[in-house]
């Protein structure tokens, strides 16, 4: 039996936040369009751009050039240590405890390009340590289930042995519409309440909690309580 743990990226592996908002004010500025204040800026982490930007300004705008500008201002800010993206404490750790695990199979389901996840994976150190990464560029956006779908079909692993981690309502729905457990983080850029209403089975406060979460699963998929569901709110 396979077991699946499925990673969102930005707000969950790595916080990213403050290379998409000043990524997001430059893009608006060179449009000269008004630009979104930090919590609406954040609150589209994890769709896939285009889809991002046309929740932000609207069908009759230019998505595609603003996607354009977008990419390219986001290459600029790598370059630039003040808007780095380090990893959430004990993230590092537990990748690495769960991927010597008998029987573990990590993933990627990620609103990002397949350029960025692979420049974060380069950066720290995890190349070669999901054996499926699903894209932006390999699947429609999210909360559409396709990208859990290909990540289960890559790894053989069936939905009830399957959990999705993220921090956003994305995420939660995703995970529901691919039939999996849908778990969500407190760290990221949706708050617990809203991950709940959108299917989390519970919020982990912590990414060092995650062990036990997947250690108090049963074959059935049932999840204990002393994963503290809620923290958070």
């Amino acid at each position: 039996m396979t077991r699946l743990v499925v990673f969102d990226v930005d707000g969950t592996l790595v916080d990213s936040q403050n290379m998409i908002v000043e990524a997001q004010r430059r893009t608006f500025l060179a449009h000269g369009l008004p630009v979104p204040d930090r919590a609406r800026a954040l609150s589209i982490v994890g769709l896939s751009l285009p889809e991002a930007f046309t929740a932000l300004v609207g069908q009759g705008a230019p998505v595609a050039d603003l996607v354009g500008t977008y990419k390219r201002v986001f290459r600029e800010l790598r370059h630039d240590r003040a808007f780095a993206e380090p990893l959430y404490p004990g993230v590092a750790a537990v990748l690495d405890a769960l991927a010597v695990e008998p029987g573990m199979t990590l993933a990627i389901a990620t609103g990002k390009s397949r350029r960025g996840v692979d420049h974060m994976l380069e950066r720290h150190g995890f190349v070669g340590r999901f054996a499926s990464i699903q894209t932006a560029d390999d699947a429609p956006s999210k909360p559409h289930p396709a990208m859990l779908l290909q990540a289960m079909h890559a790894t053989g692993a069936a939905p009830e042995d399957t959990v999705m981690v993220g921090d956003s309502t994305f995420d939660m729905l995703m995970g529901r519409a691919a039939g999996v457990t849908a778990l969500g983080v407190a760290w990221g850029y949706h708050a617990p309440t809203s991950l709940r209403e959108a299917g989390a089975v519970a919020i982990l406060s912590q990414m060092a909690a995650l062990p036990d979460f997947l250690a108090g699963r049963d074959e059935a998929g049932a999840v204990r309580n002393d994963v503290a569901p809620g923290i958070g709110a």
